[in-house]
């Protein structure tokens, strides 16, 4: 049975073009190499998996190399390389710091440093991880460190350098290695799998990538693991199964029910999650991820930004153009937070219930109570009447919102308790039956002779035969359009035809704010926040607001604490009261205003103290003097 070599070692680069991710280490060895500029010491630092013991040894084999190649890599067929590809080379040693660091082992280096090279150019120390060396050890390797023979070469590798002494940083060439790109690590997985005949999905390469986090050893050992689940079958779904990784469909399910106000489904959506064995924090982190990637993706230009692959980003361009940016900004404020208060919560499911509920609340949260938008004009209905009184064959019926008749009075019936409008004529007040008021097509009614004075007290209402009234001119009565109502406007201007009602339907609707209207929605909404986010109730309870003009008006506060957290939170303000107003543009500025001026203020001497009650009394002079005492200055 053949052994089995992992990717990870069978695909290990062998040349400066082969290194994944870090192109600008491998040019700069390679320009060093051409200019025969070598320094005597070489610091790799960075994360694990990303290339530095790699980068070492193919440095060392390309400097001891006899037949370098044009663009400056090994030959592989001149005796160094062939020894150094079989691990047979007698000028490259590689030393563990992690099992060789007492100040002994550095001793028996240095000692093997002053002993020439056998049949090569130069003699080359790898020192791995070199931060657990002891300080003693450190100590002792400074004098060589800095003045090696010049056939001595070393290279220190290392995952912390801030553990390393700033004595040996100073003495190296310090070369930074970042973490590969996601997009760098799917492309190198697509090689391998290419090479052992796997076949994939482009999304499931794009998962190992992202859980790798940079690494592209770490990557490869989770190719290998999944190639053995798959069997040779490396699917989107069976990767995020194995490597235990949230499905990116639940995120995008969760930002439509946000989006709907779909507080259950939420809820049910996550206990969904909760059964598949991922924990709070997880789910939190990928949220506020997907939510970062929302934002990213609202501008074309930033969507290079998005580490995931082709079908991925079209879904999150397509989500993100269904959300507004002040929304989605605010969805990342409530997921970021959440995430840095987890760790502190007791019980962590309902910490996680409770964002999601203010995540799905947050629009219903802002809507108005009312609509703003001034109702269309309707046609009116016309009745003739003349000069004297009728009274009526049937009574009218009245609107749904009515439920009960007016009760006969001895007193004259009152129309439109809201908004009266009298109606006199010759004769004096007589008992009528309950007028009602039709839903849809009025029939005819008949004004009724009435005394009413709309402003003046009850006790003016009393009828008056006795006295003659004048006679009113048809008028002609309009039904409103609003159930809510039964007030009945009487206008006395001609009707209007079918064109001029049709044309006032095609106006655009106008949105009027009123000063009251104004200081009502901002209590309002300073109420809705306390509910939400204490600092922004704190901001805008009790603040004077003064209306400048339609899309205008100003803040009064008192302090400058109260100007600054107005400052802050003045989008998530603006936002709130332009949907509730249905105005876009309405903005606010803020004046500060002092309880008093400090440039007034003074500090009183006791002199001037002395004065001020001298000046109320005189008798504290004779009091002082009596005392034979003087003001203590």
């Amino acid at each position: 049975m053949e052994s089995f070599i992992v990717s990870a070692r069978k695909y290990r680069p062998m040349s400066f073009k082969s290194v994944v991710g870090q192109e600008h280490i491998t040019t700069t060895l390679k320009n060093a190499i051409k200019n025969n500029q070598l320094a005597q010491a070489f610091l790799f630092c960075g994360p694990r998996g990303v290339g530095k013991t790699t980068c070492a040894r193919i440095l060392a084999k390309t400097i001891n190399c006899t037949n370098i190649t044009d663009d400056m890599e090994a030959c592989n067929e001149c005796d160094s390389c062939r020894s150094f590809n079989t691990s047979a080379s007698f000028n490259v040693f590689e030393l563990d710091a992690a099992s060789n660091n007492s100040v002994d082992d550095i001793r028996e280096l240095v000692k093997q440093v002053y002993i020439p090279p056998q049949g090569s150019r130069y003699k080359i120390y790898i020192i791995d991880e070199v931060h657990m060396l002891s300080q003693q050890a450190f100590n002792a390797f400074l004098k060589t460190l800095e003045e090696p023979p010049s056939y001595a070469k070393f290279i220190l590798a290392t995952t912390e350098k801030h553990k390393i002494i700033p004595t040996i940083l100073s003495r190296c060439q310090i070369f930074d290695f970042k973490r590969i790109k996601i997009e760098d690590i799917a492309n190198h997985l697509q090689y391998v799998a290419s090479q052992e005949g796997v076949t994939y999905e482009p999304e499931a390469l794009h998962v190992i990538a992202q859980k790798a986090e940079g690494g592209l050893r770490d990557a490869l050992s989770m190719f290998d693991q999944l190639v053995n689940f798959c069997n040779g079958n490396l699917t989107y779904k069976s990767c995020i199964e194995n490597l235990n990784v949230l499905d990116s469909e639940y995120y995008f399910r969760f930002v439509d029910y946000f989006r709907a106000g779909d507080i259950s489904n939420s809820l049910l959506l996550y206990q969904q999650i909760i059964e598949k064995g991922f924990d709070g924090q997880h789910f939190i982190t990928g949220l506020a991820e997907h939510l970062r990637n929302l934002l990213v993706s609202l501008d074309p230009a930033t969507t290079t930004l998005l580490e995931v692959s082709d079908t991925a980003r079209a879904k999150f361009v397509q989500q993100s153009q269904q959300c507004r940016l002040p929304l989605i900004l605010k969805y990342l404020e409530i997921a970021s937070d959440a995430e840095y208060r987890f760790r502190d919560a007791s019980n962590k499911r309902l910490f996680i219930e409770v964002t999601l509920m203010k995540l799905a609340n947050l629009l219903k949260a802002n809507q108005p109570i009312a609509a703003q938008p001034v109702a269309t004009p309707q046609p009116t209905q016309t009745a003739t009447q003349p000069q004297q009184p009728v009274q009526p064959q049937q009574p009218v019926q009245q609107a749904p919102a009515q439920p009960k008749p007016f009760q006969p009075q001895q007193t004259p019936v009152q129309q439109a308790p809201a908004q009266p409008y009298p109606v006199q004529s010759q004769q004096p007040a007589q008992p009528q039956q309950p007028v009602q008021q039709a839903p849809a097509q009025p029939q005819p009614v008949q004004p009724q002779p009435v005394q009413q004075t709309p402003e003046r007290p009850p006790q003016s209402q009393q009828a008056q035969p006795q006295q003659p009234t004048p006679v009113v001119k048809p008028a002609q009565i309009k039904f409103p359009t609003n159930a809510n109502t039964s007030s009945i406007s009487i206008n006395t201007q001609p009707q209007q035809s079918d064109n001029a009602v049709e044309q006032k339907k095609n106006e655009p609707v106008i949105i009027t704010l009123s000063q009251d209207e104004l200081e009502k929605q901002w209590r309002e909404l300073a109420e809705l926040k306390k509910l939400t986010n204490m600092e922004v109730f704190t901001a805008m309870n009790e603040k004077e607001v003064k209306f400048i003009d339609q899309e205008n008006f100003e803040v009064v506060v008192n302090n400058n604490i109260y100007e600054s957290n107005l400052k802050r939170y003045k989008t998530d303000i603006l936002e709130a009261l332009r949907f509730r107003t249905g105005i876009d543009e309405l903005n606010f500025t803020i004046k500060v205003v002092p309880l008093y001026d400090e440039s007034e203020a003074k500090l009183f001497t006791t002199k001037d103290k002395f004065e001020a009650m001298a000046k109320e009394n005189p008798a504290f002079v004779t009091f002082r003097n009596s005392l034979f005492q003087d003001i203590d200055y």
